[in-house]
């Protein structure tokens, strides 16, 4: 594999984790305003911010791998 070819794929990782990242987010943030207004439980709550950790560990353990593909 070429350096060009390494450096988009790379990139093309990078651009993943900061959708996943920013849709998160916001995936987030309307499930904090939505639930209250719908009645929700806490412990949906609860199960949306496991969800949004999860899928910030996975962000940071692709980013972290990135990092590392990019110093060699």
């Amino acid at each position: 594999m070429s350096d060009r070819e390494k450096d988009t794929a790379l990139a093309r990782q990078g651009r993943m984790v900061a959708l996943v990242i920013v849709g998160t987010t916001v995936l987030w943030l309307l499930a904090q305003l939505i639930g209250p207004e719908l009645g929700l439980p806490g412990r949906y709550a609860f199960l949306f911010d496991l969800f949004a950790l999860a899928a910030f560990l996975w962000a940071f353990i692709v980013t972290f791998g990135i990092w590392r593909r990019r110093k060699d």
